[in-house]
Formats: C-alpha cells, structure tokens, sequence
C-alpha cells in the first residue's frame, strides 16, 4: 500500500488534466481503504465498484492489490474494462458482472465487501434510497462507502454563467434538480440531501465534499498553456473540497459513509 501514486485511469495528478475531475475523490477513498487495510489486518479488500463502467477507478484500486469486482449494466462497458484491467496488468484482480444496483444481489452477495464505490449512479436510478441500501447492504460491517453524485448548484451556476438563465432557475426549483427536458441528467442533488440518504441508510457520514468546484468553470485553454497552472488548480480544488460553502456550486458531491464495526451493531 506504499504506491501514492495512482489516480482513476492511472496517471499522476500532475500528468493528467482529466485528474481534475477525481483527484478529490481519489484521495477520499485512498486515505479510506488504508484505514480498512489497517484495522482489517489484511493488504487484500474486496472492493464492489457499483456502476464502474470501464474501470476509472476499479482500475486503479486494483493496481493497489485488492480485488476489485464491478457490476454494470452495459456490456461494452464491461468488455472495454476487462481490456483496461489487461493493459494496466491487473485482470487478475478485477472481475465485471453484468447488473445494476436495484438488482444488485442477483449477481453479488450480501455483507461481502470491505468497500462500495457507487458513482454516479443515483442520478439515474428511480430509487435513489434503494440503490444507497443496497450498496450498503454489501459492505461488511466496518466498510467504506464511497458515494458521488451530479451536485444541484454546479449545475444551476453553469447554467446562469452560459446565459440560460431560466434554465438556471428551473434547476433551482424543480424537484430533481433538472434545467429542462434537453437535460441529459435525470436528478441532481444537494450535500444534506445525499447526506440524508447516506444516514438513513444506517452509516456514519465520514466526509462530506465538493468535487469539481472550478474546474469546470475555468477555461481548458488556460490550463493547458499556463505553465503550473493545472498543478495550481488542484491544489485549489482540494483546498476547497472540504469546504461547506463550495459544496452548494460543486459539479459533483462526494459523500464518504462507514458501517459500525460488528460489535457496535444493533
């Protein structure tokens, strides 16, 4: 557990603007499969990847040495995975299944998991609470989860900053957050919210952040031409993540939950 180094999709922060996107995240759920590496006593979790598509970050978490499992729904996403994970070296430690979160127990067991990623899944399921229990129902007792989702107010600043500004306030208002029917994303949420669900669903809140407060609102121009600039600019980005003020105009919103450990379960 000694390599810092990989981000979703494998590359250094430093390296890849596209690490601006989950660098946050990254770190989040690193610093969190650590802790479970130590009070489980063992360098091998068993890590669900929920919704993990082509493996942006069951990739990397596999090249840390845990075994990595993900379920998704679309087969050319899971067929584009299994050639990440052979390129990156790790196919032995990662495994793809065709499913989805609402009929998650058809392909994965109960209480079998050190930690559930579920990424960008709750935005287009019909039962957002569903989906959050059973991905909690998978963990074993004292596991991580990992929850990011489409975040209400990036959306509705995007919105006003490119002129729609009925657009912007639609999304402020409607029930799931939406600016439209060209909308291509179906529900949006705010930090309490995804919080309460999170809570609801029986675990402790570990961390609460906003994911992509600048980096989609600064000019990719500037960026790739401003010498120090991307570094600089993540370094912004995780500086602000922890903030509560940011997270009401983050793109994205990450919420880190933990199970009790077996002897404190009801």
């Amino acid at each position: 557990m000694s390599d810092r180094s990989p981000v979703a999709g494998g590359e250094t922060p430093s390296r890849s603007r596209g690490s601006l996107r989950t660098a946050v995240v990254w770190e989040v759920l690193r610093d969190a499969l650590d802790r479970r590496v130590k009070a489980a006593g063992t360098d091998v979790l068993d890590v669900l990847d929920t919704g993990g598509g082509t493996g942006s970050f069951a990739v990397p978490v596999a090249r840390l040495g845990h075994r990595v499992t993900v379920v998704d729904p679309s087969p050319n996403a899971l067929f584009a995975l299994e050639r990440r994970a052979a390129e990156a070296g790790v196919a032995e430690r990662v495994r793809g299944v065709q499913g989805d979160i609402h009929g998650l127990f058809d392909v994965v067991g109960r209480d079998g998991f050190d930690a559930v990623l579920c990424h960008g899944v709750l935005e287009y399921v019909d039962d957002p609470a569903e989906g959050v229990r059973n991905a909690v129902d998978a963990l074993r007792p004292a596991g991580a989860l990992s929850l990011l989702a489409a975040g209400l107010g990036g959306a509705v600043l995007a919105r006003a900053l490119a002129g729609h500004f009925n657009e912007a306030r639609r999304a402020l208002t409607d029930p799931a957050g939406r600016w439209g029917e060209g909308d291509p994303v179906p529900r949006r949420f705010t930090a309490e919210q995804l919080s309460e669900l999170v809570g609801a669903a029986g675990l402790r809140i570990g961390a609460v952040h906003g994911v992509r407060v600048f980096a989609d609102l600064v000019p990719g121009g500037l960026v790739d031409t401003q010498p120090g600039a991307l570094e600089a600019l993540m370094k912004l980005e995780a500086a602000a993540a922890e903030l509560p003020a940011f997270h009401s105009v983050a793109t994205q919103l990450h919420v880190l939950g933990e199970k009790a450990p077996a002897s404190t379960r009801d």
